[in-house]
């Protein structure tokens, strides 16, 4: 899957691309719809290229690209991306190649092109696309038996855990991209020693650090995707942040999972990091000596390259500060139990059909050391072991005016690092 798009040395004539420690260099070229801030123009895609963004609808207008791309840049530059998406592996690659092309440093098109670049900070973002459904995966070994001994002390790791990668269904309609407001929702709980619930504002407010897969061709109903195939349906990931309410989850779960816990707010970062940019970054997943085989038809076709990985981080800027933040976890995702490929076969093997632009949230991803919890939850032990800060306060969970950061990157020796950009929120008082 490696090609000189790939290759480390490469540079851009936007200087920014080669900042050190940034997230769009030009090994990277993430997809993403945006406009100038503030604006009533057309939403319109682009591609990040260090802290500027290569405006796509100029590109196409510029006459600059080459014929063999401009199905794929029409997509590329519309609304969303869901066009884009729907084309598959052999468009975007064509069009990742000829956007390198075009940003590198000895590009002759370079004058001409920088008329296409927009400044990332005097932009606003909406969602990649426009999102048909929402399944949100559960797939780190370490989160399942965190949450477990929290929520149901007594009882043994899920026993179909090591079989099949468990989800659920989430809501669309409440993913939103990075900035939006969190607002603290009201939720039916039961406090301990109450015999009646109650309907109140969420106290135990709760970030998930995941990643999010963005489906590319659909399927069609009653096909499965074998596995060997599934990641030729994978765009790119983005960041994803599942918000929980705690206090609702261990009262409405039983027995059927998570519902108003989860479905008020979902929120995701504005770039997708294509499948082949992640390419230098593959790696195994980690199998255990009594873990039993898979069940054929989700056995990876190369168990040393199922994983990805990608660095993950949470960051807490407290109520009434700024500044970067503090951070609260720091994992990776090449700790996960399931892999894309396993997470979309298993999705559409009783013929469930998927749909370009559908997005597929991992689940929290958690490691095996202290500071990899990918939530509060964790981190608190359900809140019986607040958190202190540097400044001294601490945190059992989100208060009102707490900033939530996630942040992600790939860097590895011998491949450029790349990175995804930030996915934040500030969580608000309940209306």
């Amino acid at each position: 899957m490696l090609n000189h798009t790939h290759d480390p040395a490469l540079r851009s004539w936007v200087a920014s691309a080669q900042a050190e420690g940034g997230d769009f260099p030009i090994q990277n070229l993430p997809h993403g719809v945006f406009r100038p801030r503030g604006s009533s123009e057309r939403w319109r895609g682009g591609v990040a290229i260090g802290d500027q963004i290569l405006d796509l609808s100029r590109l196409m207008g510029s006459g600059l690209a080459r014929p063999e791309v401009l199905a794929a840049l029409r997509a590329a530059q519309a609304d969303s991306l869901n066009e884009l998406m729907a084309l598959g592996p052999t468009a975007w690659r064509a069009l990742r190649s000829e956007l390198s092309r075009l940003l590198r440093e000895d590009a002759v098109e370079q004058r001409a092109l920088a008329s296409c670049l927009w400044p990332q900070d005097q932009a606003e973002f909406t969602l990649p696309a426009r999102i048909g459904d929402y399944t949100d995966f559960f797939t780190s070994w370490h989160h399942m038996l965190n949450a477990g001994r929290i929520f149901q002390p007594d009882a043994p790791p899920l026993p179909n855990f090591r079989w099949l990668p468990i989800a659920y269904h989430g809501r669309a309609s409440t993913v939103e991209v990075s900035g939006a407001p969190v607002l603290r929702p009201r939720g039916i709980t039961r406090a301990p020693g109450q015999d009646a619930p109650h309907l109140a504002p969420v106290e135990r407010l709760d970030y998930e650090l995941e990643l999010g897969l963005w489906v590319g061709p659909g399927t069609r109903r009653g096909e499965p995707v074998p596995v060997g195939q599934a990641e030729g349906h994978v765009f790119g990931l983005s960041l994803l942040n599942d918000w929980s309410a705690r206090d609702v989850q261990a009262f409405e779960a039983m027995p059927l999972g998570p519902f108003l816990a989860k479905n008020f707010l979902t929120t995701v970062s504005p770039w997708v990091v294509t499948l082949e940019a992640l390419a230098p970054y593959r790696c195994a997943l980690p199998r255990r000596a009594d873990d039993p085989p898979h069940l054929p038809h989700l056995a990876p076709p190369d168990p040393r390259s199922a994983g990805i990985d990608i660095q993950l981080q949470a960051l807490l800027v407290p109520a009434g500060q700024d500044g970067p933040g503090v951070t609260l976890s720091r994992t990776s995702f090449r700790h996960g139990y399931w892999s894309l490929a396993q997470m979309v076969a298993h999705h559409t093997e009783g013929g469930c059909a998927l749909r370009p632009g559908d997005l597929l949230g991992t689940g929290t991803q958690s490691g095996p050391a202290e500071g990899e919890q990918g939530c509060l939850l964790e981190l608190t032990r359900g809140g019986q072991q607040p958190l202190t800060l540097p400044d001294g306060s601490q945190r059992r969970y989100l208060e009102d005016g707490d900033t939530l950061v996630l942040r992600a990157w790939c860097e590895r020796t011998g491949a450029a690092r790349i990175g995804f950009g930030d996915c934040r929120g500030t969580v608000h008082p309940a209306a």
